[in-house]
């Protein structure tokens, strides 16, 4: 029944049905009224082309009565009401003309008509002023009508339409507030907590503000006070405003939306006013929810020096937001809800406790919540029965909730571009490759020398990321080029909450082996190292300056996290310790390209076999190096994870499955999948190796 009336009902909240424009009603006025004018019933009246001839008429006393129009030099008669004389105007046909009986003629000019009347001695004339309607329309009203209709068309516009988040009111409503409001009645595309898998924590939290909202009592008892604001924090894609639109779904209380791009016009003092008018609206529907999405478009620390970039209207609409969520005035029942992902550049004032009280963290998720994500985006996807959940979550570090949004939606793609009826394991492999490296480019014309160049590049990380036991584990190398790459080596970070110093050597080394290859076995270096090389670089100069990891610098950390060095113009530190820093960096970054030429000399034999390989079948996989170097004799964290535990069988058949169907090869529970790639080309002498990594993270 409920849905009949909403059918029945579409202009209703609950129907959305089409707005009401009182705009086509004048249009239908103005329509009505020009074709009554031009399309209406008139009176017959029968034009005399010869002014003699009515002359005549008149003399012979067929005319009863004249109007005479002078502007027009125009005369209106009405012939006698005798069959004899309206045969003799009319002609037989003359009850066409019944019964106004009215003849019109065209004079010379009212002074020589006057003198003919005079002499015929003729009474029943009458004079006129003849008003054209259309004409004084067209030019007396018409103009201002529109100008009118202009100004009414421009203030609409600016203010986002008609029924737009502007509101009526167009240009005298620019301050208003364009939040959208999410009342009980919304059930369309409706969100909830269900819908959103993972963030555990962030959803622990979330729901206790809405658990406040729905039964306060419950908190209220023991003295408690719902937190006024909270900050929802974290990496682009990891489901911030997801979060929002459960809250939204969830809460039977009113839920203003907005953007913190959406205080800003081009209007001075437009800001301040909408965040009032959001409060004020706020306060009329409490309790109730607000969201401020992005909100360091607005809430960006303010200038310390008003000389040096400050913006004076986005400072004033951050103070009047300091001001409405703790000021004098109090905003009980109003729960703020603000999502960013980059709550360094945040104001002090604004991330106090009494507006934001709770920081909440939604990180990218680990290999739990991965599999959660993944079997929420698969619901639509049809997938045969060689998909394996558990191996794409573990396929997957590092990858956010929209990455692996993507990564579904690209596995149906690659299989659709197919013809396949089903979606299998190896079409998410693709999509993961092409999401990570870029699309495979085949038709890419190398040379000889370029391609034995690039394997043997790529066989120095495969070699050093073999043989050292902290560097990342190898999933596959390829000499194909994929994206802006001429090569690729494809790496499982693990996901260590602890990086030792030993764990960011090993790291370097392996990065280092490409460019220590080219110079042992083809006696000389390219630019195609460009990628590892400034990459090895930052590290060794965060291990120095950052992280203390240097013999003569130690315990010592330059690094600021308050982000107010931005401000400044110095370096925290002196001339002297500067070249000291630069001196340490590069003693790390020697003594490591010097280990890995040490460790290729030391496996040469297996490195060229590796690399002739590369030459052969262009693609091998971490079981090829198996074959070639043995097995690698640490176990990785995800196997010591599995031995502690002790219910790790299905990962081990997992992996020892992956081995067997030469594969990409599963390492463990990651915090990022890295892909080491050079790039080069022969006429260019900007060369890269250039590095596809999603989501490295150095802890």
């Amino acid at each position: 029944m409920e849905e009949k009336k909403k059918q029945l009902n579409p202009a209703k909240p609950g129907g959305k049905g089409p707005k009401f424009n009182i705009s086509w009603i004048y249009g239908i006025i103005i329509m009505v009224l020009l074709g009554t004018y031009m399309f209406g019933d008139k009176v017959p009246v029968k034009e005399i082309q010869s002014y003699p001839v009515f002359k005549q008429y008149v003399i012979d006393g067929y005319i009863e009565s004249i109007e005479v129009f002078p502007q027009k030099n125009l005369v209106e008669a009405v012939v006698e009401d005798s069959v004899a004389g309206k045969k003799a105007v009319f002609g037989e046909n003359y009850k066409t003309y019944e019964p106004e009986r009215k003849v019109s003629v065209k004079i010379p000019s009212a002074d020589k008509f006057e003198e003919f009347i005079s002499e015929v001695k003729f009474q029943q004339v009458s004079y006129k002023e003849s008003k054209n309607y259309l004409e004084l329309f067209l030019y007396s009203v018409l103009p201002f009508l529109l100008l009118i209709l202009f100004f009414v068309f421009m203030t609409r516009r600016m203010s986002g339409g008609v029924g737009g988040s502007g509101g009526p009111g167009g240009i005298f409503n620019v301050g208003k507030s364009k939040a959208q409001l999410f009342d009980k009645g919304n059930t369309a595309n409706r969100v909830t907590f269900k819908d959103v898998a993972g963030l555990a924590g962030a959803k622990q939290e979330i729901e206790e503000i809405v658990s406040f909202l729905k039964n306060p009592g419950k908190y209220t008892e023991l003295g408690g006070k719902i937190p006024k604001g909270a900050l929802l924090v974290g990496p682009p894609g990891t489901g911030k405003t997801l979060l929002a639109k459960a809250v939204a779904g969830e809460a039977d209380v009113p839920f203003f939306s907005m953007s913190g791009s959406d205080f800003v016009e081009m209007f001075v003092g437009v800001g301040a006013s909408r965040v009032r008018d959001l409060f004020r609206q706020a306060k009329e529907k409490a309790p109730c929810i607000i969201f401020i999405d992005e909100i360091d478009a607005v809430g960006r620390s303010r200038g310390k020096n008003p000389n040096m970039g400050s913006n004076d209207e986005r400072e004033n609409t951050l103070n009047q937001l300091l001001t409405e969520m703790d000021g004098f005035g109090s905003n009980s029942g109003v729960i703020i809800l603000a999502a960013t992902n980059r709550a360094d550049i945040l104001d002090k004032a604004l991330l106090r406790a009494g507006r934001f009280d709770r920081q909440i963290h939604v990180d990218l998720p680990d290999v739990h919540e991965r599999k959660q994500i993944f079997n929420v985006h698969l619901r639509p996807v049809k997938i045969n029965e060689t998909v394996d959940v558990n191996f794409l979550a573990k396929q997957t570090p590092g990858f956010s909730g929209a990455d692996i949004a993507n990564v579904c939606n690209e596995a149906a793609l690659i299989a659709a571009r197919k013809g396949k009826s089903f979606v299998e394991k190896q079409d998410f492999l693709d999509a993961v490759d092409r999401i990570v490296g870029g699309l495979e480019k085949k038709t890419k014309i190398i040379t000889q020398s370029e391609k034995k160049s690039i394997a043997y590049h790529e066989a120095g990380h495969a070699t050093i990321s073999w043989m050292t036991e902290h560097a990342n584990p190898l999933v596959k190398v390829t000499i194909v080029p994929r994206g802006e790459a001429l090569g690729a080596a494809w790496y499982l970070p693990e996901e260590r909450q602890l990086t030792a110093r030993e764990h960011l050597l090993d790291e370097m080394c392996s990065l280092l082996g490409g460019r220590a290859a080219e110079e042992l076995f083809l006696g000389q270096v390219s630019t195609g190292a460009i990628n590892d090389l400034e990459r090895v670089t930052k590290r060794a100069y965060a291990m120095v300056a950052y992280f203390g990891m240097s013999d003569q610098l130690p315990n010592l950390s330059y690094y600021d996290s308050t982000g107010n060095s931005d401000y400044g113009f110095t370096k925290p530190y002196s001339e002297k310790t500067a070249e000291l820093i630069d001196a340490e960096a590069k003693k790390i970054v020697a003594e490591q390209y010097e280990r890995a030429k040490n460790i290729l000399k030391e496996n040469a034999e297996g490195h060229n076999k590796l690399a002739e390989l590369l030459l052969v079948r262009e693609v091998i996989f971490a079981e090829d190096l198996e074959d070639i170097f043995g097995k690698r004799p640490w176990a990785s964290r995800h196997d010591e994870l599995i031995l502690q535990n002790g219910n790790g069988e299905e990962d081990t058949a997992l992996l020892t499955g992956e081995t067997k169907e030469r594969e990409v090869t599963v390492a463990e529970n990651t915090d990022s999948a890295e892909v080491e790639s050079i790039a080069g080309q022969s006429t260019s002498s900007d060369a890269e190796d250039q590095d596809v990594t999603t989501k490295e993270k150095d802890s």
